[in-house]
Order: structure tokens, then C-alpha cells, then sequence
């Protein structure tokens, strides 16, 4: 069998994504032959013995599996929590190991992709990628036309530039706003960061799309495979990247 990097390696057996294997990499958590990985190293499936963090890293069995979760809020979305947490592995449970698709924060809640297809999660998570995201999000109190220029204007977070977001008012009350936030790169707490800059308070933060795929009447903590259409109109959203 031909080399391949280590980091698609991992990949490609559903481990993690590719940008994080190459994290771990660098911290040194995975071996090949016993020897610590350095990022760039080269494996055969066949004759190489990969590790991480003393586990064997083997190849995926059976059928990739493809998984939306609605993600409850007070959940998190790292596989393994050093504060014993409640994850998303303890929801889902489809007889194989998947795992997130990106990150929905502690507090929010929504659409969550799990999948043990490496490959796909690269592509859906690379940093060029240009797949939208969508939520709502609601506010509290009745937020003014300014403060939605204000948000709609907002183009660097702690001194790092980002994309434009696409900001619309769903509906309004003196109580309580839903604003539809649209983006395309998702940085860490973006909407949450975007809205403390203009000073406008988050009660509930909901995603409800990634890319061609959207949330439905799923209920929170439920979970279902995605469709034969929603898969193919996914794989097709992320190779245009």
C-alpha cells in the first residue's frame, strides 16, 4: 500500500479530523513503530503500527455513518470531558464511534453534525471553507435598526479580521428579538463575541443549518442519520470549497 501523511491517516480511520490530528501531532500524542510522530511523517496502513496516546489507531470498519444531532444546551461537544461533563458521546449512541463535525459551544445549542468519516470533516471544517452556517438567536429586549447596523458592521474580534456576517431580524418584542445570524467561517464564540462588542445580551443561541442541511422538527437530544439527499447535497456543498 502506498504512504500516506499520518494526519489523513487518522483521518481516513474516523479518528479525528485532519487539523486536529496534526494538533496532536505537534504535541506529540501519537507514535508510529513506537517512535513519537512528527508532523509530515508518512505511514503504511499495512506494515506501520500507529498509536495515539497508547492506543492502536486502526482503520474504520463497516459503512461511514453520518449523524445530525439537535445538540441540547449544558452539553458538550468534546468527546472526552476533564470535568465529567455530559458530551455528545453519551447521546448518541449508533454502534460506532463518531465524532463532531466543529463545535457548538457549552450554551448553545442546535444542529451538530457526527460522522467516522474523516475526510468529510476536514472538508467541512477547513478554514477556506466557505459553507454557511445559520442561527437564530435571541435577544434580550427589543433591539433597535442601529444595533442591527451596529452587528451587521462588525469586522474584527480581539484584533483578528472576519468575514462578513449576514444579519436579519426574524421578530421583535419589547421582552425579546430573534435575529438570524448567517456565517461563513465560524470562529470560536463568533456570535457570542460579535454581539458583547455591540453590547446586546444572548438568551438563547440555536443553530439551525450547516450548508444545505438543516435542523427540521428535530427535538432537543434526538438524533437521526442523514438522508441519502442530504449527504450527497453535503458532499457536493464542501467539495466546491
Amino acid at each position: 500500500m502506498e504512504s500516506i501523511k499520518l494526519q489523513k491517516y487518522v483521518a481516513d480511520c474516523g479518528l479525528m479530523s485532519r487539523r486536529a490530528a496534526e494538533k496532536e501531532i505537534e504535541a506529540g500524542n501519537f507514535t508510529v513503530n513506537g517512535v513519537t510522530a512528527t508532523l509530515g511523517m508518512r505511514v503504511d496502513a499495512q506494515n506501520d503500527a500507529v498509536c495515539y496516546k497508547g492506543k492502536s489507531v486502526t482503520p474504520a470498519s463497516g459503512k461511514k455513518v453520518y449523524i445530525m444531532l439537535y445538540k441540547p444546551k449544558g452539553v458538550v461537544t468534546t468527546m472526552n470531558d476533564e470535568k465529567g461533563r455530559k458530551s455528545v458521546k453519551d447521546i448518541v449512541d449508533v454502534g460506532v464511534r463518531v465524532y463532531p463535525v466543529g463545535r457548538l459551544d457549552l450554551n448553545s445549542e442546535g444542529l451538530l453534525l457526527m460522522t467516522n468519516d474523516g475526510e468529510l470533516t476536514n472538508l467541512i471544517t477547513h478554514p477556506s471553507g466557505e459553507i454557511k452556517k445559520v442561527y437564530n438567536v435571541t435577544l434580550k429586549g427589543k433591539v433597535s435598526n442601529e444595533e442591527l447596523d451596529r452587528l451587521r458592521a462588525v469586522r474584527e474580534l480581539d484584533g483578528e479580521k472576519i468575514a462578513p456576517v449576514e444579519v436579519e431580524l426574524v421578530t421583535r418584542s419589547e421582552a425579546s428579538s430573534v435575529v438570524k445570524f448567517t456565517l461563513s467561517e465560524g470562529k470560536n464564540r463568533e456570535i457570542r463575541r460579535i454581539c458583547e462588542t455591540v453590547g446586546v445580551f444572548i438568551t438563547k443561541l440555536k443553530r439551525t443549518s450547516l450548508g444545505p442541511v438543516h435542523l427540521g422538527n428535530l427535538k432537543s437530544g434526538e438524533y437521526r442519520e442523514l438522508s441519502s439527499t442530504e449527504l450527497r447535497a453535503l458532499k457536493n456543498a464542501a467539495a466546491k470549497k
